[in-house]
């Protein structure tokens, strides 16, 4: 299978993706790509290799997913297909059916057109900067076929599912019951539509269930952790206890409280951090979690003599800091919240059900646990720019960056960075002088704008 030499950045910070029939999300190089990691894992030419391949609810999923499957084949490696299924499912399946690679076919909380491609390893975690560039050699040359007596197999499983039902109701305390709490669950049209309601159900929940009909064109559309408004008019129509809200793939939530009041990760995380560190069950005494977590977070932790590590932004940095410093606990601001005794990625349902666990055991209103500290004044401006542009280079925006920080010592902080999945420059500001917030957001992101 030969193939024009391609640049050593396909993979970005969270997998491969782009517009889908538009380069690099065309069957073509999904066959390529699959064929390339194919024969990355397959390392010998023994029989009974395996990979396990999820979706998200885009139409075209059905795409990829096809081609993703004819280019393992072509390697010797058999494919099973478990449909829709959140991502911190496949690396559950991955690990527990002994698979040499997991992939999730998902562009997350991007719109339809978008799509994605996410490897998972054989524990369950995502694959190495040096194992992505590894496939990417590969993938730019020549990759050896197997003979055709060797030519894999394919087939579809119905327990995928109830698999990752049973795991995620595991997860919650041994006993407790949701009897009497209603929740409204959102799926944003999108992996987790059958599975979350199924959990919450079980436990016990009264379930207001919306973004829960995909039809291929709406996943992440005025719905899910995103677009939360649908939830929090769910919320208060129905009088719920709580709403929880996950992205188009589930990895990530948005948690609203029964007076319709946003919690994002930030809080979530210093919920679970303070009731693990009094259970003893917080190990290394710290949350791991990314450059864009508020400053009030990293002072509330400290209040309660718990420790921040920061990393870069995106949840495999999360996962790699957790795994080296042995911490169980990390997360963004996003809403991706890692638990490692439970799951090797994010888990949007998962870190649901640990704020329901605080509400039952606890017997507080949601509003009384989703504020856990008071955060630092932040703004968060997205910048799109042209592909082919690097605004970041421009003598201009270096300037105006640099007379931010200037400006903000000792008073706050300043975070640019280039989007890994979107045309983006984020520019996050924090500072508790409103004032001087404002100033640089403006100045910053104007002057990023100007050089696009």
């Amino acid at each position: 299978m030969r193939g024009n030499l391609v640049t050593r950045h396909l993979f970005g910070t969270d997998g491969i993706r782009g517009t889908a029939n538009t380069y690099p999300m065309t069957a073509e190089t999904a066959l390529r790509l699959a064929a390339a990691a194919g024969r990355f894992f397959r390392r010998d030419a023994s029989p009974g290799h395996r990979v396990v391949i999820g979706k998200d609810t885009r139409r075209s999923g059905y795409m990829i997913e096809n081609a993703l499957t004819a280019g393992f084949l072509s390697t010797g490696m058999d494919v099973v297909l478990l449909g829709p299924i959140p991502t911190p499912a496949v690396g559950m399946l991955t690990h527990s059916m002994r698979a040499d690679v997991g992939v999730m076919i998902t562009a997350s909380h991007n719109p339809h057109h978008d799509n994605g491609i996410k490897f998972f390893a054989p524990d369950g975690y995502k694959l190495s900067d040096a194992a992505e560039m590894e496939i990417e050699a590969l993938f730019a040359n020549d990759v050896e076929l197997c003979l055709p007596e060797n030519i894999g197999r394919a087939n579809r499983i119905e327990s995928a599912i109830g698999r990752y039902v049973e795991a995620a109701k595991a997860t919650f305390p041994t006993g407790k019951r949701l009897d009497g709490l209603k929740v409204v669950i959102d799926c944003a049209n999108g992996a987790a539509y059958r599975t979350a309601p199924e959990v919450l159900w079980e436990l016990g929940a009264e379930v207001i269930a919306i973004g829960v009909q995909p039809n291929g064109y709406n996943i992440n559309k005025g719905v899910g952790s995103t677009a939360p408004n649908a939830a929090v008019d769910a919320v208060l129509q129905h009088g719920a206890d709580i709403g929880i809200c996950l992205d188009g793939d589930a990895d990530r939530i948005a948690i609203i409280d029964e007076k319709g009041q946003i919690a994002d990760g930030d809080q979530l995380m210093g919920l679970i951090a303070t009731r693990w560190a009094k259970s003893g069950e917080l190990r290394g005494g710290a949350l791991v979690a990314t450059v864009m977590s508020n400053l009030g977070l990293e002072r509330w932790l400290g209040s309660q003599g718990i420790g921040l590590h920061r990393t870069n932004v995106g949840d495999r940095y999360v996962v790699d800091a957790m795994r080296q410093g042995g911490f169980n606990l990390g997360g963004e601001q996003s809403g991706h919240i890692v638990m490692s005794d439970y799951a090797t990625t994010g888990d949007g349902l998962l870190a649901g059900l640990q704020f329901l666990a605080a509400m039952v055991e606890s017997s507080r209103l949601a509003s009384e646990l989703a504020n856990v500290f008071s955060p630092c004044p932040q703004i968060l401006k997205n910048v799109r720019f042209s592909e082919g542009k690097a605004p970041l280079e421009v003598a201009s925006v270096q300037s105006a960056i640099q007379d931010a920080e200037t400006s903000l010592l000792g008073k706050g902080r300043l975070v640019i960075r280039k989007s890994g999945t979107e045309p983006l420059i984020r520019v996050m500001v924090e500072a508790e002088d409103e004032t001087l917030l404002n100033a640089v957001a403006e100045t910053v992101s104007q002057a990023v704008q100007d050089a696009t």
